[in-house]
This record gives C-alpha cells, structure tokens and sequence, in this order.
C-alpha cells in the first residue's frame, strides 16, 4: 500500500513549526532561574539537590530524597479528540512523568493533573480520568488531585499536563556515576510514537491525506488516527522490579536508565555526560512498521528520525548484569534485548533500525 502514496521531499521537525534548538535554549534558561532558587532552601527540609543530566528534581527529607517532575501528553490530545477516543490517553499522561521519575531511581507515589480546555464536557472528562485511574492503578501510583480550567478562545480543543511526586533512598539514587565502559546496554521496546514528536507525525499526515488524515486506512482496517493513538507502553513498574521499591532490595545492578523521549536518540548523553562516556548499538529494536510508513510518507531521513522518535526503543538501561534486567522485564510483560554497550569515546553510535542500516553518530 506504501508504493501507492504520494511522496513529499525531506519533512523535517522544523518543518511542522517545532524549533528543537530553541526549545533547548529555553528550557536551559528555565532551569537557570530553578537554580537560583536552590540556596533559599539551604539548611531546611526540602533542600534541592543538583543533579545534572537527571529527569527528575530531588529534594532533602532527611531520611530519603523527594522526587518531582511534570509533563504532558502534547499534541496527542489533538489525535484523540479526532478520533473521538479518550480512554487511552492517560496511560500517555503517566508514562510521560513516571518513567522520567524512574530514571533517578525513584518511585512515584502520586500524581496531579491539569486538563486546560476550550469547553468542559463531562463525558470527556470521565473517559480521560477512567483510562488514567486504570493506568495509575496499574503502576500502584494514586491521583491525589487536579484541576479542570475552561478557557474559550485561549485553548482550542484541550490540554492535559501532569505533576508527578516520587521517593527515593538516598543510598539508591541513580546518580549515574557508576557508568562504565563494558557496561551493557539494554532497551525496552516501544510501539508507535508514544507523546513525543506528534507535530511532524501530524504535518507528514496532512500532508498526505489532508485535513480529515485519521480517518485515512494505515493498514488491513486500521486508521491512521487509531494508530498513531497507540498507549504509550509504562516501564516504571518493571525498572522498580530492577532496582527495588523504597525499602526493597534490588534484584539487579542498575548503573543508569535513559527514558527515549522528545530528542530521541540524543537523550543517553544526559546520563552518559556525568562520566564522558558514549554507547555503541549495534542492535537497537526496529521501530513500529507505521514509524516505518510515516518516514516514507515524508520522506523522513533515518538521522531525523532518531532525533524525534524514539524508533521503537523506549527505554535504555545501562547494567552490568543485562541478563538479569532483560528477565525482569519480561517479567514485567516488556520485550527487551542487549543493544550495544558503553564505550570511552562521548558520542551516540548506533545502527539505523529503519529505511537504511547506516552507522550514526549524534
């Protein structure tokens, strides 16, 4: 069916009005300005912990650290009110901050939730909070509260965001420092596009399509607006199964864990910079066959890919011990698989999974 598409030349990120470089540049001046709050706090309960590279902030609570970090499920929420589904939404919403919590070793123990919308309809409302009470239960993680706001001719359609509360021991915090070459690296596998990079999945299927793009057949039935509204796979519970619960023991070493989010293939550097180290994979997972679709669709070239996609790895931990972290996660119902491991040079090597088998180096 593919051979049958239009083709369209070399869509980028950029193209569908997302600024990557920007969005670095602010988010680093935000963080500049979360910085400068840190010393008001110096020698009270609750004193911030610097942690560069982390995806969480940590706080001082004497006995353990607490763990807090926000998100939202983007531009998903624009697929969702096309199709007309709201159920699945929230397993998104929870992947997005539980698996970033999971990266310093922490547990999430509540969420918040914040749905900005251009008009309050009760019947969304109770399908967006239904399918995130079940992902929640799921993760034995609780909603502790949220707030609907209804602002016509500010918000068209809705927004859903996100606060996530975590623990962790001080003596289990993934601070990535025990990152070593000849350290193994395993990912976990990812289905479609999870929430990230949704604005050029978008642009590529307009631009196809046209205005009324999920309604358009992917494959055997299926739309595209079904497909790309795939639930993003949850790995906390398995990561927790890993390095233990608060007050757990650990069933395996863990030395770092990357969540695959917006950035794609650039976020292993977060946890790799600590020690000036990189990774070479060789054998990542390949990415989703509609992944695969939409890059042909574009015209999407195998690097540009890898910078917004996670391309079918969702998650990368780093371990000694790959043999017991992949058991866990199949344990936990997570495919996953040894994808290369660390080495001296500071660089992201891998093997391109999709259109070509190319070697790239971010």
């Amino acid at each position: 069916m593919i051979e049958t598409y239009n083709r369209v030349m070399n869509t980028t990120y950029a193209d569908s009005g997302v600024d990557i470089e920007k969005g670095d540049e602010a988010s680093s001046t935000a963080y500049s300005h979360a910085l400068n709050t840190f010393s008001s706090r110096s020698g009270m309960i609750g004193e911030p912990v610097k942690l560069e590279g982390g995806y969480s902030g940590l706080m001082d609570f004497g006995d353990f650290y607490l763990v807090q970090n926000d998100d939202g499920v983007g531009s998903k929420s624009e697929v969702a009110i096309r199709v007309g589904k709201y159920d699945t939404l929230g397993y998104d919403l929870l992947a997005m901050v539980s698996d970033d919590a999971v990266c310093v070793g922490a547990e999430t123990v509540s969420i918040n939730n914040t749905i900005d919308t251009e008009k309050v309809d009760n019947d969304i409302t109770d399908k967006l909070l239904g399918g995130l009470s079940n992902a929640c239960s799921e993760q034995k993680i609780i909603i502790s509260g949220g707030e609907i706001a209804e602002l016509p001719g500010l918000v068209n359609g809705f927004t859903w965001n996100s606060s996530a509360v975590g623990i962790v021991a001080k003596d289990k915090v993934l601070t990535n420092e025990k990152i070593a070459v000849g350290d193994s690296v395993v990912t976990l596998k990812s289905g479609v596009v999870r929430s990230n990079g949704l604005s050029l999945v978008r642009k590529i299927l307009k631009d196809q399509f046209g205005e009324n793009w999920h309604t358009a057949e992917w494959k055997d039935g299926t739309t595209w607006g079904e497909t790309i509204l795939t639930p993003s796979v949850i790995y906390a519970n398995a990561v927790l199964d890993m390095i233990g619960r608060y007050g757990q023991e650990s069933k395996a070493q863990v030395h770092g864990v990357s969540h695959i989010t917006g950035g794609g293939m650039h976020n292993p550097r977060r946890i790799l910079k600590r020690n000036n180290l990189g990774v070479n994979l060789d054998n990542l997972w390949a990415p989703h066959e509609a992944v695969l679709d939409l890059m042909k669709l574009g015209n999407v070239s195998d690097e540009e890919a890898y910078k917004v996609w996670n391309m079918g790895n969702g998650m990368m931990v780093i371990t000694p011990e790959p043999d017991k972290v992949i058991e866990i996660a199949k344990a936990n119902g997570i495919e996953a698989q040894i994808a290369g491991s660390v080495i001296k040079e500071p660089e992201i090597r891998f093997v391109s999974q999709a259109l070509g088998n190319d070697v790239i180096v971010f």
